[in-house]
C-alpha cells in the first residue's frame, strides 16, 4: 500500500496505473514518444509527481501548480483541503479523450468516501472505464 500511496498524485491521478510510469512504460511507447516529440528516451519514464517534485516532460517547464499548492497547504491530497474542490481540479473537454485529468475529481471523491486501500483496488477499473466506457446522458458511464 505504501508504494501506491506515494505513487498517487495529490490531485487524485493514479500514477501507478499510468502508461508513462517507469514500471509500466514499454519500449515501444518510449520509442514512439521519442520519435513523435523528440524527448530523449531516458527522460520519458515517470516515477510519479511526488517522486519527481512535479518535474516531468508531460507537465511542461512550469511543473505542477496543484502539487505546489498541496505542499504549501500541508495536505496529502486535494480532498484534505478546506478549499476542495478548486479551479485546479476543474474538468475540461479539451484533451479529455487523451489525458486522464477529468477523472481526478471522481478519484478524490472515492478516496475520501471509501479510503485509500479500497480506492487502490478500484483505480485500475476506474481508469479502464474512463478510456473505454460509453457515456449515456442521464445514466453516466456504461460498459
Amino acid at each position: 500500500m505504501e508504494e501506491k500511496l506515494v505513487l498517487t498524485a495529490p490531485c487524485g491521478l493514479d500514477c501507478f496505473n499510468c502508461e508513462l510510469y517507469a514500471k509500466n512504460l514499454t519500449e515501444k511507447l518510449a520509442g514512439l514518444i521519442h520519435e513523435k516529440i523528440g524527448i530523449p528516451e531516458k527522460e520519458i519514464p515517470c516515477r510519479g509527481c511526488r517522486q519527481q517534485d512535479g518535474n516531468h516532460f508531460h507537465l511542461g517547464s512550469e511543473g505542477c501548480s496543484t502539487l505546489d499548492c498541496v505542499k504549501e497547504k500541508g495536505v496529502d491530497f486535494c480532498f484534505n483541503c478546506d478549499e476542495f474542490p478548486c479551479a485546479y481540479l476543474a474538468p475540461t473537454a479539451e484533451g479529455a479523450s487523451k489525458y486522464p485529468h477529468n477523472m481526478k475529481m471522481y478519484n478524490l471523491c472515492r478516496m475520501k468516501k471509501v479510503g485509500m486501500e479500497k480506492w487502490f483496488e478500484e483505480a485500475k477499473e476506474i481508469r479502464k472505464k474512463y478510456f473505454n466506457a460509453k457515456f449515456i446522458v442521464g445514466k453516466g458511464q456504461m460498459d
